[in-house]
């Protein structure tokens, strides 16, 4: 769920809730009504815009969080000293005379300044002086500067752990969880109702508590970096580097608020934990306050319809993309069989062509196993011929050696011009077969010698004809006269 934006505070028998730049104060009185004040504050970020920056912005929240705290608090508590008939002291008559209508702004300035230098007090100079006690046995500076930061966090859950035993005080953070509750409520996508708030987590990430915790685990980082020997000088720039330290807090609590990270929710773990001191489990008397004063400055209402719309857009997104893909699946597949289921029909409604298909089919098979037969027959008769060849051309060795003597005598007898001729034949032949093996062709004897071969086994071989070579060209010829038939038909 998207963060709200919304952030509270917890007063005297009540809850301030502030969206934006308008706040409102939900306080139950003591005779159960419950009694709201709305109010604006327009912060300074909008007049100076360098406190819209980062660092900056955390540092004027801080201080603004602080003033709005206190006129809230005032706010509640007045209507408790009413009921007690509280008399006015000698001091606030002397202010109510002096500052006139003023007075309560400047008593309440007064009160915010005091409270700041006891913080500092307490959780700035008071660890650095006692971790300024063990230099003596410690030497490193490192080492010491953490013990001081352990020293402020023990100091600070002890302080709220003391105080969390005052009756008053215990009530305040029971409106505490009141108000992390209703705000968690919001942000996970209920209805603002008594039960759904009852149900909802007491922690939240953006609670000033884990605040004041990030900011005390941050000084512990900037104070190990400054290292002077001045005892003095190194206390005042601990309490110059508050309000940075203090904007780096903000932009941690910022994003904290934002991300769900592991890294983010393991820094978060530590601020949460301290919250179970801060925080305690309401009543429903304590979650009506709280609710009143969230519907004061914010509506709920729009907030959960907008998010469940983008939720739902999302999702519709997200089942569109599937459906187009599913869609686009199913469009291929219902076109190939239509395809499938045309040339099923086609085959049906065109019985001639399928009978023309068929005998097209058959056909080829047939000349397949005639021309099949018609190579293996050829290649028996080829093996015939060679073995009639080989027995009948192949002379005895007396009339080779007869036929050549007769060579011999009939080359001597020869013309000498025939001589001649076959020795510059010879030459000829000579030079043209290196020639000839250079480019890679037949020598012209070589071819002679194949023809004459050629010419001895077609006379020797009695059983092939002319027929039979006119049947193969003539079937060869029927077959692929066939295949080009069929393939112009289809």
């Amino acid at each position: 769920m998207k963060p709200s934006g919304i952030g509270g505070q917890a007063v005297i028998e009540g809850v301030m809730m502030k969206n934006k730049d308008e706040y409102a104060i939900a306080v139950r009185k003591p005779n159960k009504e419950i009694v709201i004040e709305k109010s604006t504050f327009v912060s300074a970020a909008e007049k100076y815009k360098i406190f819209k920056l980062p660092i900056f912005r955390g540092m004027l929240s801080f201080v603004e969080s602080m003033i709005i705290g206190s006129r809230t608090l005032t706010f509640s508590a007045s209507f408790f000293e009413e009921e007690e008939e509280v008399k006015p002291s000698k001091m606030e008559k002397a202010f109510s005379k002096i500052f006139k209508e003023k007075a309560e702004s400047v008593v309440m300035g007064i009160t915010m300044v005091i409270s700041v230098i006891l913080a500092i007090g307490i959780f700035i100079l008071l660890p650095g002086f006692l971790a300024g006690l063990l230099t003596e046995v410690i030497q490193s500076r490192v080492l010491l500067t953490i013990i001081e930061g352990c020293i402020r966090i023990l100091l600070f859950i002890s302080y709220v752990a003391a105080i969390s035993q005052i009756k008053d005080i215990k009530r305040m953070f029971m409106y505490h969880g009141a108000e992390h509750k209703t705000i968690n409520c919001i942000e996970r996508g209920y209805e603002l109702t008594v039960e759904n708030v009852k149900r909802q987590s007491r922690e939240h990430k953006r609670c000033g508590t884990s605040f004041m915790f990030i900011v005390m685990f941050v000084s512990i980082i900037f104070f190990i970096f400054i290292r002077v020997e001045q005892q003095w000088l190194r206390y005042v720039i601990r309490i110059l580097l508050i309000p940075v330290i203090a904007g780096v807090s903000y932009e941690f609590i910022r994003l904290a608020g934002r991300n769900e990270s592991k890294l983010v929710n393991i820094l978060s773990r530590p601020g949460m934990w301290l919250q179970a001191l801060t925080t305690k489990e309401p009543d429903n008397d304590m979650i009506e306050v709280a609710i009143q004063s969230v519907e004061a400055v914010f509506d709920w209402e729009e907030f959960l319809n907008t998010n469940k719309g983008k939720a739902s857009k999302n999702k519709s997104a997200k089942k569109s993309g599937k459906n187009a893909k599913t869609n686009n699946k199913n469009e291929k597949s219902k076109s190939i069989d239509n395809k499938l289921d045309e040339n099923k029909s086609n085959e049906n409604s065109n019985p001639s062509r399928s009978n023309k298909v068929n005998q097209n089919q058959n056909t080829d098979k047939k000349t397949e196993e005639t021309i099949e037969e018609i190579i293996a027959k050829k290649e028996s008769l080829k093996a015939k011929s060679k073995l009639k060849a080989d027995s009948t051309f192949l002379p005895p060795e007396d009339e080779k050696e007869d036929k050549g003597n007769q060579k011999n005598d009939i080359s001597d007898k020869g013309n000498r011009h025939q001589g001649e001729k076959y020795k510059k034949s010879d030459r000829k032949n000579t030079n043209s077969s290196e020639d000839i093996k250079a480019s890679g062709k037949k020598h012209p004897a070589d071819e002679e010698t194949a023809a004459t071969v050629t010419e001895l086994e077609y006379k020797a071989n009695p059983y092939i004809d002319e027929e039979e070579d006119d049947e193969i060209l003539r079937a060869l010829d029927r077959y692929l006269f066939i295949n080009e038939k069929s393939k112009e038909e289809e």
